[in-house]
């Protein structure tokens, strides 16, 4: 890297050289899908020497910068400064450096983790000072929740501020096991990244796979590998977490189980183990039996929720807020005559019901 050339590029931009500055070559792009760069950090791309390059810089840059973030092209014939989805192309005179201005405080992972450690300091919040990984704990249950309200409502501004919460969560949580001498931010981030790799050999490796069942078969054979590495003895399913939501639970223990070919060999069987258990519920003799067959008809329905698939819990949700919607109007309906609910009969709620199902409640 011809580093001399960057006295000379600011020079030609007629701008002192920042602070701080990323300095990188385009060719560490080619094989790129996500910017190697901090977006609060100004950054600097030498040699690029090519329209191919240019697009390949530019789309890899478009992932974190908007399209229309002014950028500067800079080379032999002088400064071009454009947008960033106007970069590239043959009318510029190659090779040319690309200087990419930040995108402002606050808009990298690292400038987050400071204030978060901010807090922490003795001169940040006494609340978050007091808090430990326990403490936080319905905190980040909370938080789950609300991010997939957010999806189930498929509220685009509630996913970005709900992913945001999830996040001060975890960094936090990270923060604190450091402080607690257990580990790092780093630790966390070098852990998952080398687990999506390992368990990506046919992404990352050599390893040949066909279709979406391959791979989850294949993920579920190096789960056991990593298992068998380790010294406590667990099966397939321990690593379900205990506090998942029932349905969630179910589905995650058939489809762990199904990965190894314990599964229905069609959809036939599965349908018919249905109606064995309604059956089994009809023949209940006692509040025991009754809670045991309930409880094996709403294990085998995700089953048919899994074979169909279909999200059992998203399901269940999604059916529960169809529900309430309709029983809203309901209310807002017989409000609207002067009566109560209470007051009114059943076939009258189920006129307004069936009203509530006409106008696509």
């Amino acid at each position: 890297m011809d580093f001399s050339l960057v006295t000379s590029v600011f020079e030609m931009l007629r701008l002192t050289p920042p602070s701080k500055l990323t300095l990188l070559s385009a060719q560490s792009f080619t094989l790129r899908h996500y910017p190697p760069t901090p977006p609060d950090i100004d950054t600097l791309i030498l040699g690029i020497d090519s329209p191919d390059l240019a697009r390949q810089v530019a789309l890899v840059l478009r992932i974190v910068y908007a399209d229309s973030h002014t950028v500067s092209a800079v080379g032999k014939a002088g400064v071009t400064e454009t947008s960033l989805a106007g970069f590239g192309g043959a009318d510029l005179v190659y090779p040319v450096s690309l200087f990419v201005p930040s995108l402002g405080e606050g808009t990298s992972f690292e400038a987050f983790a400071e204030i978060v450690s901010h807090l922490r300091a003795p001169d940040g919040c006494p609340w978050d000072k007091e808090q430990t990984h326990a403490t936080l704990r319905k905190h980040l249950l909370e938080e789950s929740y609300e991010t997939l309200s957010a999806l189930d409502a498929n509220d685009v501004d509630g996913m970005r501020e709900e992913f945001g919460d999830l996040l001060l969560q975890i960094v936090l949580n990270s923060q604190i096991a450091y402080e607690s001498g257990e580990f790092t931010m780093t630790h966390v981030t070098k852990s998952i990244y080398d687990k999506i790799v390992r368990r990506h050999p046919h992404v990352f490796g050599d390893v040949k796979l066909n279709g979406v069942d391959d791979v989850l078969t294949n993920w579920e054979k190096l789960k056991e590998k990593e298992r068998g590495g380790k010294k406590e003895d667990k099966g397939i399913l321990d690593g379900v977490p205990a506090a998942l939501p029932a349905l969630n639970q179910a589905q995650e223990y058939q489809d762990r189980a199904a990965r190894v070919g314990f599964d229905w060999s069609e959809i036939d069987d599965v349908l018919e183990k249905v109606r064995e258990e309604i059956e089994e519920i009809k023949a209940a003799e006692n509040l025991e039996q009754v809670k045991g067959e309930l409880g094996d008809l709403f294990f085998v329905l995700v089953n048919l929720s899994r074979w169909r698939e279909v999200d059992a819990e998203s399901a269940l949700r999604e059916a529960n807020l169809k529900f309430k919607r309709r029983f809203g109007y309901v209310e807002k309906s017989a409000k609207a005559q002067g009566r109560n609910l209470s007051d009114m009969t059943l076939e009258e709620m189920d006129a307004f019901w069936d009203e509530a199902k006409k106008i696509g409640l």
